[in-house]
């Protein structure tokens, strides 16, 4: 039987993917969309790709090398990824699948024009575009010049961006095959795109036309810029017009050329308000039939409109899913938690099960939905009063939700809504130390159970004692006790800030007020690292050894040394202590530092080159004298005001306050990751019995089920791995995405803006959050593993959790673009004495690492030098 490698494209549907490539799937699809008109043609099938592939052995050589290179290596990818084109143009196309490619153009017409466009399988799908990675032409005339043009089209897999935008998505060369769509030629008055939705904004609401005369060709390629329309709810509600002083056309004998516009015409609208309108109508059908918004090329010729592609737009943040119809305003979880990164469905769902408020996973996020709180006057001015303190652009995207009247309902308050945050109302709490120490050993008494009693279950059981003990995670973090002592610490610090700049003039004094604040677990976690440096820095061997570290073996390995023994059990020591902690520690997949001790290396190694013995102890002591100094200088000045023996004993009361409480502020959340190591140590075991059974292919893959999803397993001892599969894909295009500060049921992500005029021109803005400033070279690190600091440097990084306390030691400044003024790399910067500066939108692209900045820390901008 004979192969067939042309398939039409009335035959062709979704489920062909893998025959006919993303964008020949989705043209199959419309072409039998009623109402919609598509230029009729064939798809050259992948089969004809991979015969064509294996007619050239040594392509699978270079694939495997090519699989192999760097990712910066972009030379060798230029260089390698050539001589695969140049292979694959150079083989001749056999006799029979160029005589079924030619009876199709009989069919359609041999002598017409046709557009040849490439078709892969990773290509226009829900999670990864590929717009733009692989080659179309334009009015190709005759078999002879298709025929040559397919040749073309299978090469272009292998351009140099193409291969790059895979190795970026993590796609294996090998898995993707392409097919050719050749699709009849239309000759247009007008061409241009269509987004279903906002593309810049996200607002699923609001369409956006980009049009231009002649061939679309001459707006994908910028040599014009487009004509765009906003479209929303029937009406177009913003346009620009441009000059448009070139087009694309098609030659008579093939191939294009670019004309110049007569200059009458140019600033005329390509499209007119009506045709825009119907436009995105059809539209909105093509989102509804691929169920998500979709990038839509269209040609408008002879009045009507021809759609000559539409792919999902996969660069929008998903949105929660609410169950109704109405308006919601979501607010990121992970801006609060210093952790931005896309998480996994087992992270996600024990985050939702264990959080104190319900919280609505999208993209690989957690978000709160604050509707209700903004709809009562009572509720929304405490909760911009907290979240303007915490987070400003925050603070400034919920209000430009509030300046649109009509997008949330006002609702009557529910009742009064209490003194705003940081007014310096009384405390419930008494300022003592015993308070902390008694909320602290509940919470290592609780852990201490868990750990206990979770050791007898396994199977279905584990799963409904976690059920259980969630609960109680939950009764710990909510003891009103635990919630007042924090409150207590925080409220401090504001008054603080607000009394003194008031009274004295000073901005942010509190951050000197609380240097080496007792009790502070995090700060503690970064300085106990220098003990452990103590220990090894007066053994060469030790060192030197740790030096060539590169697997999760080397504590076993150190024994064998001398002084080996004494660092394995200064590195043990701090593993036990500290060991459940990692970087996105709130995901519960991510691998902790007692799983991957060898992340610790590089920082206990900085910490022997740039430290001396007893540096923690120094450091510490170093930092409360200061703080003393202030607090004595501070009573000084305010005694010698009007009415300056009140204003004194106030602040007393409320320094004494703020360092009784305020170092507890980081140990709830070190309560919660202790909780989770003890979950995912028990979780693992249920897996990797699993594992055994034959039922997972890896125990990681129960990562990608949620609590329920995994427990279910458990039961059945059946897996869906096409589930697991779909999982994986969805979290690598997750990665991919920025989540949003704020964000609408709309689709709307709002990032907020600093109103503010006090900073120098050209500097980066952003809260002040530790007072201060400091010159120093910026050190861009996004991988706290391959962080390379020397004393002095400037650590600039998209997020700090408290895994990134041990660097704070060996830093002079901080500058973040995530944070708030109560985050957990905040509490740690006043802790240390850094000025830092966080909410900084882009730091880690607009900062060259290398270059040389100066963190105001007090004012909150960060100037780059010359």
């Amino acid at each position: 039987m004979t192969e067939q490698y042309v398939l039409d494209l009335r035959e062709v549907d979704e489920r062909q993917v893998g025959a006919v490539g993303g964008k020949g799937a989705n043209l199959g699809r419309l072409s039998r969309t009623a109402g919609l008109r598509v230029p009729g043609g064939f798809c050259v099938t992948t089969d004809a790709f991979r015969r064509i592939m294996a007619e050239a052995p040594s392509i699978g050589d270079r694939l495997e090398e090519l699989s192999r290179l760097p990712l910066d290596d972009r030379e060798a990818v230029r260089t390698l990824s050539a001589e695969i084109r140049r292979t694959i143009e150079d083989i001749a196309v056999p006799a029979d699948l160029a005589a079924q490619i030619t009876r199709a153009l009989v069919r359609n017409g041999e002598r017409a024009a046709y557009a040849v466009r490439s078709s892969a399988t990773a290509e226009d799908l829900p999670t990864a575009s590929f717009a733009g990675q692989q080659d179309t032409y334009l009015n190709v005339v005759g078999p002879t010049a298709v025929l040559q043009h397919v040749s073309r089209c299978w090469a272009s897999l292998f351009t140099e961006r193409a291969v790059t935008y895979r190795r970026h998505n993590g796609i294996d060369h090998r898995t993707v095959h392409m097919a050719v769509v050749v699709q009849q030629m239309v000759f247009p008055q007008a061409a241009g795109i269509l987004f279903t939705a906002d593309p810049v904004t996200g607002n699923r609401k609001v369409a956006t036309v980009d049009a231009g005369f002649g061939l679309g060709e001459a707006l994908v390629s910028g040599l014009v810029n487009p004509d765009v329309f906003k479209v929303r709810d029937g009406e177009v509600v913003a346009e620009a017009i441009a000059a448009k002083q070139r087009a694309v056309h098609a030659l008579p004998g093939g191939g294009t050329r670019e004309v110049a516009i007569d200059a009458r015409r140019q600033e005329q609208p390509a499209l007119t308000h009506a045709q825009v309108v119907r436009l995105v109508r059809l539209g909105r059908r093509i989102e509804a039939e691929f169920g998500s918004p979709q990038d839509i090329e269209w040609c408008l010729v002879d009045g009507d409109f021809q759609i000559v592609q539409s792919r999902p737009i996969t660069t929008l943040f998903p949105v929660p899913e609410s169950g109704d119809q109405e308006n919601h305003v979501y607010v990121s979880v992970g801006h609060q938690q210093m952790m931005t990164d896309a998480m996994k469905p087992l992270g996600l769902s024990m985050w939702q099960l264990t959080a104190m408020v319900p919280m609505h996973a999208a993209g690989g996020r957690l978000f709160v939905d604050v509707t209700g709180r903004l709809a009562a006057p009572a509720s929304r001015a405490g909760l911009l009063d907290l979240v303007g303190r915490s987070d400003p652009l925050i603070g400034d995207a919920l209000e430009t939700v509030l300046d649109r009247d009509d997008f949330i309902p006002s609702l009557p308050d529910a009742g009064p809504g209490g003194p705003p945050a940081g007014s310096g109302a009384s405390s419930p709490v008494e300022t003592d130390p015993a308070v902390v120490t008694e909320l602290i050993e509940r919470s290592r008494r609780s852990v201490a159970a868990l750990e206990r009693d979770v050791r007898t279950k396994s199977g279905p059981a584990l799963f409904d004692f976690l059920l259980e003990a969630f609960e109680e995670h939950k009764r710990v973090l909510g003891d009103p006790l635990n919630i007042q002592v924090i409150m207590a610490g925080m409220e401090a610090t504001w008054w603080l800030n607000d009394k003194l700049h008031e009274w004295l003039g000073e901005k942010n004094a509190a951050d000197t007020l609380t240097l080496s604040a007792p009790g502070n677990v995090t700060s503690e976690m970064g300085l106990a690292l220098l003990d452990v440096a103590d220990v090894i820095r007066p053994c060469p061997e030790v060192v030197a050894f740790l030096r060539g570290v590169e697997d999760e073996g080397f504590l076993d390995e150190l024994v064998k040394l001398p002084g080996g023994t004494e660092a394995r059990d200064a590195i043990d020591g701090y593993l036990d202590r500290y060991g459940m902690r990692c970087v996105g520690e709130i995901d519960i997949t991510r691998p902790r530092w007692r799983e991957r001790p060898a992340t610790l290396v590089p920082v206990i190694l900085d910490n022997v080159r740039n430290f001396g013995p007893g540096a923690a102890e120094r450091r510490f002591e170093q930092g409360r004298l200061e703080a003393w100094r202030k607090e004595q200088d501070v009573l000084s000045c305010l005694r010698a005001l009007p009415d300056g023996e009140r204003k004194a004993d106030e602040t007393k009361r409320m320094i004494d306050r703020v360092r009784t409480f305020i170092g507890y502020r980081e140990y709830p959340k070190y309560g919660i990751v202790s909780r989770y190591f003890v979950y995912k140590r028990a979780l693992l075991e249920e897996a990797e019995r699993l594992v055994r059974a034959g039922v997972l292919a890896e125990k990681e893959d129960v990562f990608y089920l949620t609590f329920q999803e995994f427990h279910d397993v458990v039961r059945s001892n059946q897996v869906d791995s096409r589930l697991i599969q779909q999982r994986k894909e969805a979290f690598r295009s997750y990665q991919t995405l920025t989540p949003p500060r704020v964000l609408t049921s709309d689709g709307e992500s709002i990032t907020g803006a600093y109103r503010r005029d006090d900073a120098p021109a050209g500097a980066l803005i952003g809260l002040p959050v530790s007072a201060g400033a400091v010159e120093g070279r910026a050190r861009v690190v996004l991988d706290i593993a391959k962080a390379d600091l020397e004393a002095g440097d400037i650590l600039v990084t998209a997020y700090t959790d408290p895994s990134w306390s041990p660097l704070f030691v060996g830093i002079a400044g901080l500058v973040t673009e995530v944070g708030g003024l109560m985050t957990h790399g905040a509490v740690i910067a006043r802790e240390y004495g850094l000025p830092a500066v966080v909410g900084v939108e882009r730091a880690t692209r607009l900062i060259r690492d290398g270059q040389r900045i100066r963190v105001h820390g007090t004012d909150g901008y960060v100037e780059i030098l010359s």
